[in-house]
């Protein structure tokens, strides 16, 4: 095993959240007055933490979003979950293996702790990842495409970031890992090959990332 510690994005690459999520994120945001499409937040807010959104919009328009917003998305996207949401297709089968060959994994992910409980439960991941297997944008100051939520999970885990890998679907999050000083696999089933080209190895289907990692 060429790393000490596997490093999973959660939305996109553990749970097939993104799509639910990005088409609530723009209808919210339009339904605000920020007219967005669901391709316009796949490229501008795939892989980021809430207050990227804020930010985004405050520096666009000069307007702030509402205090309740991310409580009110929130509810839409947990709501949305518990009707549709699904574990990747092979994901299961790579935690089995990485379980089996006692490699140590957790998930750093932009979202909320709630979030990735949430999805976890709908999709019977969370008998995967222990409380200590849990990172996120929460624990930081600063989300992706900083690497401080990626150098936090090592620290956490005792691993030095060199002999991390992180596995991720978004540009933002490429960029975090490389800034971590980790390898970083791109995986494309949502993002195209073009977007994540600063990633170490790409790969399209989650069930060939067991037999890359050996």
């Amino acid at each position: 095993m060429r790393y000490d510690l596997v490093i999973f994005d959660n939305d996109g690459v553990l749970v097939d959240s993104e799509p639910i999520s990005n088409r609530l994120l723009a209808a919210y945001l339009t339904e605000l007055g920020h007219p967005t499409s669901y391709e316009d937040s796949i490229r501008d807010y795939m892989g980021s933490a809430m207050h990227r959104i804020h930010d985004l919009v405050l520096e666009r328009t000069g307007e702030r979003l509402p205090e309740d917003f991310d409580d009110v998305f929130h509810a839409r996207v947990f709501a949305a979950f518990e009707r549709e949401l699904k574990a990747v297709p092979g994901a299961v089968d790579v935690l089995e293996k990485l379980g089996a060959d006692g490699v140590p994994y957790c998930v750093a992910s932009s979202g909320s702790h709630e979030r990735i409980r949430v999805g976890h439960r709908t999709t019977g991941l969370d008998r995967y990842f222990d409380e200590g297997r849990v990172f996120s944008s929460q624990d930081v100051g600063r989300g992706k495409p900083a690497p401080d939520l990626f150098l936090h999970a090592a620290e956490r885990m005792g691993v030095a970031p060199a002999r991390c890998l992180v596995v991720e679907d978004s540009p933002l999050g490429v960029q975090a890992a490389v800034a971590a000083g980790m390898d970083v696999y791109g995986f494309t089933a949502m993002t195209p090959p073009a977007k994540l080209a600063r990633a170490t190895q790409l790969f399209s289907d989650m069930g060939e990332l067991a037999d890359l990692l050996v």
